[in-house]
């Protein structure tokens, strides 16, 4: 069972070796196809209607079994490698770790947002862009440019208060809930703001197409598992019945055989620290 760590306390060689395994992803071309599955399924699901990886109760199981595949590619490469998290609530700023030149790289330049610094710079040689929406095969970044500031300590914790799962009508007006607060549809806004804030690359349905949003679905992942922890009885909702909606015992696609219900309990894979 593997272990996730803040990003920032990773060691050296273990930031080394996370860069290592997406950078041989991506030459394999093996990263392309989640950017691809990612800009597919995000928003919906043609053949049956349902909401799938966005605005939607399954927003969260989705991402989850999403993380995990790239988890168990990332370990195909490097068993010893897992994923890490970004706890932007403390890591808040342009020049905080995770942007340094070892790992994800900085900013992008202000001309056309495109990153200079790091692995994942396109004058690196390792990191074009193959799916995305125009013709720009570099990776972009515009960081606090598009909102003023990452979610706080304080609003994460008034977020994982909230005691219900999600409510109806299930998608991106619900009032109440836990998903769609963290979501950020409603509330503080915290995954949404998160994308805006990095700008660029982050800002599409290609959003993967930068690293760093395995990072940061983690941290959203780690506090669903602390939500979980917190609010023991209450499950994933809606549980049957709901349409255009995944039911907890429904299939999400693409996998068509992985349920909400399949990914509750996290910690048969791994663990955060």
């Amino acid at each position: 069972m593997g272990v996730r760590k803040n990003q920032r306390d990773l060691t050296a060689t273990e930031k080394r070796d996370f860069v290592a395994a997406v950078l041989e992803l991506k030459r394999s071309g093996r990263y392309d196809e989640f950017v691809r599955t990612h800009n597919s399924f995000i928003l919906g699901d043609s053949d049956n209607g349902n909401r799938v990886g966005h605005r939607s109760p399954s927003f969260l199981p989705w991402h989850r079994q999403f993380l995990l595949d790239f988890e168990r590619a990332l370990q195909a490469v490097n068993p010893a490698v897992d994923l890490p998290y970004w706890d932007w609530t403390v890591d808040r700023s342009a020049t905080s770790s995770i942007w340094a030149a070892d790992f994800m790289g900085g900013d992008g330049r202000s001309s056309d947002g495109r990153v200079t610094t790091g692995p994942f710079a396109f004058g690196a040689g390792n990191w074009t862009l193959n799916v995305r929406t125009d013709d720009r095969g570099y990776l972009r970044r515009a960081l606090g440019a598009g909102t003023r500031s990452l979610p706080t300590a304080a609003e994460t914790r008034d977020v994982l208060a909230i005691s219900t799962y999600d409510s109806a009508p299930w998608n991106s007006s619900s009032a109440t809930g836990f998903r769609n607060q963290v979501e950020g549809w409603r509330g503080p806004n915290l995954h949404n703001r998160v994308h805006v804030w990095v700008g660029g690359d982050m800002l599409a349905g290609t959003s993967p197409n930068d690293p760093v949003f395995w990072l940061h679905h983690c941290h959203i992942d780690k506090l669903w598992s602390d939500w979980q922890r917190a609010h023991p009885a209450s499950g994933y909702l809606p549980t049957a019945g709901t349409t255009n909606v995944v039911d907890l015992n429904d299939t999400m696609t693409p996998w068509n055989t992985v349920r909400p219900a399949d990914v509750l309990d996290h910690k048969r894979w791994y663990t955060y620290a």
